[in-house]
């Protein structure tokens, strides 16, 4: 891994200053985590840091949702006293977002833009139209809806960072991932953000799982044991829309291996790689999106499926209830997510009032590793999202885009990930300039100006005037987060 842009973020004037850490003396930071009362992400960030001994100090949660960042708050006091913790950490809660960000080491961002209500339209308001989205929170007309209501938000997020911590590290999980990203440098240009994302993780455990049941065979050293972290990828694409054209486990090139892979397993699926059927997760799919991609372009699609058909013509896999079904992944309905948060908001509670005791797992996820290079402690590469410097040619200058990086001392380094194939791009690059026409419609407030990407969005198949009628429902039924805005 030779080839890398330079540091985004190397000024001396910028640069943070992390003293030595280890286990015995952990680094004493503040993290402001703006969504706090999240069950997710929070709970996720809880787990990985008091599992990393080498780091410690304050969390301060802010959430619109008070009482949701109090109950996280009891819930992330409570791990100080056990044995099995190793980084301890106070938990506070922040009245605003000055108290929570100001003096902060790093910020995390993981927000819902609106309520379920809204969500639902995002989501169900185009089915009346035979349009169907899988996710709905990133592209097609549910993602384009989004975006208008959750721009204005990291604006101000943005703001008060440039105000309060104008050398933090700011981690975002909160999609739509390339336009809250885009956001935030429009605002504050000096900014060290990026975007965290698991999707290629799932396509690296995938390419695992190969290795283990095709390599292992073949009495290849350590490919019966292999494992994520083994399998080394280059990353080029938009979020949700990644595709991976070198892969490897060793000296071994696993692309032929995949081609094979991919023919054995095309017609029924492969669900070896995760725990759950499809059938019986609205997250899991039998990857048969990601195989059919590879058939047509010649590339491995590095996101999940329900991502991945989102991003491609309508009436291909996303074309009705029973062709999604056919492709073995599912949509998942809103009234699902409803209902899950109320499992979750009665497990908060227990776990706060010490009725069930909260689980420590490695979650996978990486943020915590990220954080550790940047404070110093060590090097690491993940794919992130930055804007393009040229880390993908081909792709629009400025636009977010997701490729591996190189984590250290206060910086994130940019691999040159290359250009995609003509073929491959020319699905690409319609996403970004979309992106484009509705990051400036928003910060105009001017939600019209976005229909232009909406009308043409690969899922929209309904026609002009239906689709004139379906963006001027949705936006009515998001106006409560659109006050501003020329409607």
């Amino acid at each position: 891994m030779a080839n890398h842009a330079s540091c985004f973020f190397d000024s001396d004037n910028e640069k943070n200053s992390f003293p030595f850490a280890d286990n015995d003396n952990p680094l004493d930071l503040v993290i402001a985590y703006i969504g706090g009362g999240s069950r997710g992400w929070a709970w996720t960030l809880m787990s990985d840091l008091a599992l990393e001994g080498s780091l410690g100090g304050i969390v301060r949660l802010y959430d619109i949702d008070k009482e949701a960042a109090e109950i996280n708050a009891r819930i992330g006091n409570t791990l100080r006293e056990r044995d099995d913790v190793l980084g301890k950490w106070r938990y506070e809660i922040a009245e605003d977002l000055e108290s929570a960000l100001r003096g902060a080491d790093f910020v995390i961002a993981s927000i819902l833009p609106g309520t379920f209500a809204e969500m639902a339209s995002d989501v169900h308001a185009p089915e009346k139209y035979g349009i169907y989205q899988s996710v709905g929170d990133t592209t097609g007309p549910g993602g384009i809806v989004r975006a208008l209501r959750t721009i204005p938000m990291y604006e101000v997020i943005g703001m008060a960072i440039r105000e309060f911590c104008p050398k933090a590290w700011v981690v975002n999980y909160t999609n739509p991932m390339a336009l809250c990203l885009r956001t935030l440098y429009e605002i504050f240009p000096d900014i060290k953000a990026f975007g965290c994302c698991h999707e290629v993780f799932g396509t690296r455990r995938l390419l695992a799982a190969m290795v283990r049941e095709r390599l292992g065979a073949e009495g290849i050293v350590d490919a019966k044991n292999a494992t994520m972290q083994q399998i080394e990828v280059n990353v080029l694409g938009i979020n949700h829309f990644t595709w991976i054209d070198r892969a490897s486990f060793g000296t071994v090139d696993l692309i032929p291996h995949y081609r094979a892979f991919v023919e054995e397993h095309f017609e029924s699926g492969y669900e070896g790689a995760e725990s759950e059927s499809w059938l019986n997760s609205y997250f899991v799919s039998a990857e048969r999106v990601k195989f059919d991609l590879f058939r047509r372009y010649g590339l491995i699609a590095a996101a999940g499926d329900r991502h991945l058909a989102e991003f491609m013509p309508g009436r291909m896999y996303l074309r009705d209830p029973e062709t999604v079904r056919s492709w073995k992944f599912s949509l998942t309905p809103v009234s699902w997510r409803i209902e899950n948060a109320e499992k979750l908001k009665k497990k908060a509670m227990s776990y706060a009032e010490g009725k069930e005791q909260f689980e420590l797992k490695h979650s996978g996820e990486e943020g915590v590793k990220l954080i550790k290079a940047l404070c110093g402690l060590g090097s690491f590469v993940s794919n992130v999202n930055l804007p393009n410097h040229g880390q993908i040619k081909g792709l629009p200058l400025g636009a977010v885009v997701e490729t591996n990086a190189i984590f250290w001392c206060d910086c994130v380094q940019p691999v040159d990930a290359g250009r995609l194939p003509s073929q491959i791009e020319a699905l690409v690059v319609p996403h970004a300039i979309a992106q484009d026409i509705v990051l400036h419609a928003s910060m105009r407030r001017d939600a019209w100006a976005a229909f232009p990407a909406f009308l043409h969005d690969p899922l929209m198949t309904a026609t002009p005037s239906e689709a004139e009628a379906l963006f001027a429902s949705m936006l009515s039924a998001t106006a409560k987060y659109l006050p501003d805005y020329s409607l």
